[in-house]
């Protein structure tokens, strides 16, 4: 059966994915100094004005300012231009005692999906990592050529048979620019640096692929003058690309006893392990937590009718090799550390330089 699927991304200029960045650089900061650091603080953005809102308990000495400061020039604002409003108090108490026991315990109820597929290298959907390929091909493409500017989308429409992906589509690429470039030489331009250079290596027929490259006309305003942006409002973006469900909360801004984060990252690492040993082609795992309590409430496996053993097999598997316990999840992926900044643009999964991605040798 013959099906359309499309997944999207976007570039750190985006005014959300600005925010993720800004947010997972204060978590950062937070580990770099105290690796059990409490932190959950956000930022929403407009024009040139960034609100810093949150709860962090944490010895860490921390200069809000200067960091969002450091990241909106990194991303290429005036950061000297912005107004800052800081609102930022302590972690509910009562929230601490549920979580910092003897043992490390959920800091929060809440769902978590992890998934997996063997149409990609990644073991991830090939829209989503086309749509991030095309992305980063063009952050590195605007660095050497500065009339391009940091807000950008993508999006990849790929045909499936008997969900296996067949055929590119659509390539859908929107950028912001400088005024002194034609539609034209947008389109030239786009097409022969980023498109191209992402095509060369994919596997799937793209020879019939629709190009279409800022339909809307001018790009010049983005960013938050374009646009207002807030953290968690990517989350498709950040996990499957919309090939699986989404879990309860965003990812950025919290450190790892936030089992939105630390629950989804171990929910992959799991179901990428039972791909990666051959045991399912698909795999898809939900999740349940309870504030204040050690262990998962509920665990599923989904393998879609595509494994290669027993459900009963697979459940051993995971039991037998993968703890859920927030404490061991944590040690487990060395969540303690400040990686958080990289995962914010790009997805979440699919990168091998996270530990959720690696494959666990020696499994029982």
């Amino acid at each position: 059966m013959k099906k359309l699927l499309t997944s999207e991304s976007v570039n750190c200029g985006h005014p959300d994915k600005t925010c993720d960045i800004i947010a997972d650089s204060f978590l950062d900061a937070a580990l770099s100094q105290d690796e059990n650091a409490q932190m959950a603080v956000e930022c929403a953005i407009k024009d040139n004005k960034l609100f810093i809102y949150g709860e962090a308990t944490t010895k860490a000495s921390l200069d809000y300012v200067q960091i969002a400061k450091k990241t909106l020039e990194e991303i290429g604002y005036d950061a000297d231009s912005f107004e800052f409003v800081v609102q930022v108090s302590k972690q509910s108490q009562e929230i601490n005692n549920a979580v910092v026991k003897s043992e490390l315990c959920a800091n929060d109820q809440g769902i978590v999906f992890g998934y997996a597929c063997d149409e990609t290298k990644q073991l991830m959907p090939l829209p989503l990592m086309l749509a991030h390929d095309l992305m980063r091909t063009y952050e590195e493409y605007r660095k050497i050529n500065n009339d391009f500017l940091a807000d950008a989308k993508s999006q990849v429409s790929v045909e499936y048979n008997d969900d296996r992906p067949v055929k590119i589509k659509t390539i859908l690429v929107s950028v912001s620019h400088k005024d002194n470039l034609s539609n034209q030489e947008i389109y030239e331009l786009i097409k022969a640096n980023v498109i191209g250079k992402v095509l060369e290596s994919c596997e799937v027929d793209y020879s019939d692929a629709e190009i279409i490259i800022n339909p809307s006309g001018r790009f010049t305003i983005w960013g938050s003058y374009g646009d207002s942006g807030c953290v968690g409002r990517k989350i498709v973006v950040d996990t499957y690309g919309g090939f699986a469900p989404v879990g309860g909360g965003c990812f950025s801004s919290k450190n790892a006893t936030k089992v939105d984060r630390s629950g989804a990252y171990y929910a992959r690492y799991v179901a990428k392990n039972i791909v990666a040993h051959n045991l399912a082609k698909r795999c898809l795992i939900h999740v349940s937590y309870g504030i204040g309590i050690k262990y998962p409430l509920s665990i599923d496996i989904d393998t879609f009718g595509t494994e290669k053993v027993s459900k009963e097999e697979i459940y051993e598997f995971v039991n037998k090799n993968f703890d859920f316990s927030v404490g061991n999840m944590i040690e487990e992926l060395d969540l303690l550390k400040p990686i958080f900044k990289d995962t914010a643009c790009y997805g979440h999964f699919g990168n091998e330089n996270f530990s959720w991605e690696k494959i666990k040798l020696n499994c029982k």
